[in-house]
């Protein structure tokens, strides 16, 4: 993102999941305040969707990874976990629709521009922000994750669950990795939900491919370059390097056959994927 600006693509992430509840009746996932979020936003974000149908894909995997994310969070709340760490939340709205009983605090790390200007839309939009959840600015230039959970109260002794959705592909492979050992290092236990992308050379599909350099053009353009892919089995051997036990992982073949039942999977690798990795 451009310096002391709010995010672009989180902008353009939520006008794709506000979209998904019009286009395809939030079929997938169901966000109920993914409309009011955006305010005077929606209205353009559903116009775009429906003069380039050709994102349709990028709005299905979307919905698909934030489904998968708070479908795992729960399995983890029922386990025990009792943080939640929303890592460039955005518009997420999690914490705002949710009741998971009072059993869970949340967090949500943002730049301070794109979480100031978060604020001023949860405001203008009369959505209240609930007493679980904690704000915790973090301009990581000038300092780490765990400096700023730390000064926002975050607790490492207890088990967390972190979501990391939309993020990986605009940081470099050491921030990543950065990121991920903090979490396996948590004492009371970690377990993350994230998407990244292979490289574009595995991409086997040419439409696929031409896509995802449009996308590339795209979020260069807004100031917001990819910066990161991974090769699928070299990030899961180092995931278990770093003390993840448990890691699932789901590319195009397996979102299909869990998501989309009874339609073609597609027939190549490569492109974006959704995994999830505890450590115990």
């Amino acid at each position: 993102m451009q310096s002391g600006q709010a995010s672009r693509t989180a902008l353009g992430a939520a006008g794709h999941r506000a979209a998904h509840q019009v286009l395809e009746q939030g079929r997938i996932f169901a966000d109920p305040l993914a409309l009011r979020i955006l305010g005077a936003d929606a209205e353009e974000a559903l116009a775009e969707a429906e003069r380039e149908p050709a994102r349709r894909g990028l709005r299905l995997f979307i919905a698909v990874r934030t489904r998968f994310a708070e479908d795992a969070l729960a399995a983890a709340i029922a386990r025990g976990a009792s943080q939640l760490v929303v890592l460039g939340a955005g518009l997420d709205t999690y914490a705002y629709r949710a009741d998971p009983g009072g059993r869970l605090r949340v967090f949500e790390v943002d730049h301070p521009a794109t979480q100031a200007w978060k604020r001023e839309r949860l405001a203008s939009a009369g959505i209240a922000v609930p007493d679980a959840l904690t704000f915790a600015p973090v301009d990581f230039e000038r300092e780490g994750l765990a400096e700023g959970l730390a000064a926002a109260g975050f607790d490492p002794a207890r088990r967390s669950f972190f979501t990391w959705l939309g993020v990986t592909p605009y940081l470099t492979e050491q921030a990543v990795f950065a990121t991920l050992g903090f979490i396996a290092g948590l004492p009371g236990g970690g377990e993350v939900v994230f998407d990244y992308v292979n490289p574009p050379d595995t991409i086997e599909q040419p439409e696929r491919r031409a896509f995802h350099e449009a996308l590339a053009a795209r979020v260069a353009a807004a100031g917001e370059a990819f910066r990161s892919s991974f090769d699928t089995q070299a990030l899961g051997a180092r995931l278990k390097t770093l003390g993840f036990r448990e890691i699932e992982d789901l590319g195009a073949v397996e979102i299909a056959a869990r998501y989309f039942p009874g339609h073609a999977s597609p027939a190549s690798g490569g492109g974006p994927h959704i995994l999830r990795a505890a450590v115990r």
